[in-house]
């Protein structure tokens, strides 16, 4: 066991969702298919040109500072954060500095810093036949800033972090965050001591996927312990990461809050938080979702085990659905089947369709209630939510008119059990001289015979007695 102990501090960013950029009037598509689509004078820094705030994305900000618990700011303020680089048309990002948005709170038992408001860059091209490109249109998209206390100690919580905090963007409509894309970033803050004091940060940024954040810090742990106990010392500095390698190259020094000259935006007001109406905590929490805590709590009362949780509650179509079956249904039996139905033959469905057409929540509920029922088997309920997968069909009926309803009569059953057992009259012998798997074959036959439509309960049961009184 090491004699250090890491520390690590995450910095999170995410594109949030809105009709259009932070400071302008653009439309916020960063994906658009044709470069600098979506770009004006604002966004491009053109001389004379004056942003003007985008109400929605505080909105959305201090949405998830409720969220989490958090302080929210009567007063705040943006930011000039100087630096030149190409992707920075006005040499400077209009961020928050010393008057955030939201202070505090928690996601995942990891305490928050603080969270605040500021423009994305724009996207740099390299290596491309024409040498470097750089593409506006992600040039003032709203990005969300989220700062940790540096109170993780390995690389799985901060993985399982980063996880949580999407799941929570997503739930509450803020964000995709889909990292592949870049619309959530992660940078890691990491250190290593084997005192109570901190030891040298190193950070990694641009971080796009949760294997990657946990591969990088667990390489950094490894590189700094391997450095420190080889009597070398470590310099603060900025790395980033090769996931063909996997491992952490050098970038440049770290720079420091000085070094971004931080100064208020001269040419944006004061934002005095409280004083409007559609920043309102009691509003805004009286129109948040159900939160994946509170979800988990309530399909954990259901019955589902973990991973059937977690499973609905990381699809959000997946997650509606069942949320709708629920408000329908209260028998904790059928929920924990439905559940099943769903995970296991619904969800790959829906990844070559269109959510709003597919099966009804009503119809898919009874197409389960025919499961438990035991109106068809398991096999046929497979098939039905396949069959009526994008129909507006009743199930029962569908069933009964292609001859699937599973066939429970008894009288109706014994003629074909009785043919069975004549066709088969060496399985039987073997049977009645003690081996139990035989009785296996017979209720295959009879399964066969009917075409998966006889209860296979009944069917032992009658193929037992028919052959007793032999």
């Amino acid at each position: 066991m090491s004699k250090y102990t890491p520390t690590i501090g995450l910095e999170i960013h995410a594109e949030l969702k809105t009709d259009t950029k932070m400071f302008c009037g653009c439309k916020n598509d960063p994906h658009a298919s044709e470069s600098n689509s979506n770009v004006c004078p604002v966004c491009l820094a053109h001389p004379g040109t004056l942003p003007t705030v985008n109400e929605s994305a505080v909105e959305k900000v201090i949405q998830f500072g409720v969220a989490v618990g958090s302080n929210i700011a009567t007063f705040s303020e943006f930011d000039r954060k100087n630096y030149f680089y190409p992707d920075i048309p006005k040499a400077y990002q209009i961020s928050q500095y010393a008057f955030p948005l939201v202070s505090g709170g928690e996601i995942a038992g990891v305490p928050l810093t603080r969270v605040h408001l500021e423009e994305d860059t724009a996207r740099s091209q390299h290596d491309t036949s024409e040498g470097s490109l750089v593409d506006f249109n992600r040039a003032g998209v709203p990005l969300m800033e989220l700062v940790t206390e540096p109170e993780i100690h390995d690389a799985d919580t901060a993985a399982s972090f980063a996880k949580e905090l999407q799941l929570l963007l997503r739930t509450l409509g803020i964000s995709d965050a889909n990292m592949e894309k870049g619309e959530m970033r992660v940078e890691a803050n990491i250190s290593i001591s084997d005192s109570d004091e901190l030891g040298t940060k190193v950070e990694v940024k641009n971080l796009n996927s949760f294997k990657a954040v946990r591969g990088a810090i667990e390489y950094e742990i490894e590189r700094q312990t391997v450095a420190l106990e080889s009597g070398n010392k470590l310099v603060q500095e900025t790395r980033g990461w090769d996931e063909v390698k996997n491992r952490t190259f050098s970038q440049r020094s770290k720079e420091t809050a000085k070094d971004y000259r931080y100064f208020p935006d001269p040419d944006i007001p004061k934002l005095q938080v409280d004083s409007y109406p559609r920043f309102n905590k009691s509003r805004l929490e009286e129109i948040m979702p159900i939160l994946p805590n509170k979800k988990r709590e309530n399909y954990g009362n259901l019955g589902l085990n973990e991973e059937q949780v977690d499973t609905l509650i990381q699809n959000k179509v997946l997650d509606k659905y069942f949320h709708s079956v629920t408000e329908i249904e209260t028998d904790l039996e059928l929920l924990k089947l439905t559940a099943n139905y769903l995970i296991t033959d619904f969800a790959p469905l829906l990844q070559n369709s269109e959510p709003e057409l597919t099966l009804s929540p009503n119809n898919f509920l009874a197409i389960v209630k025919l499961a438990y029922n035991s109106k068809i088997n398991s096999r046929t309920a497979k098939n039905l939510i396949m069959d009526l997968f994008d129909k507006d069909v009743d199930p029962e009926a569908y069933a009964r008119n292609n001859n699937l309803l599973q066939a429970s009569d008894e009288a109706d059953l014994i003629p074909m059990v009785q043919e069975i057992i004549a066709q088969n009259q060496s399985v039987v012998d073997e049977y009645l001289a003690g081996k139990e798997a035989s009785l296996k074959f017979l209720i295959g036959q009879g399964m066969k015979v009917s075409k998966g439509t006889a209860n296979p309960q009944v069917l032992a049961k009658l193929l037992e007695s028919e052959i007793t009184k032999k």
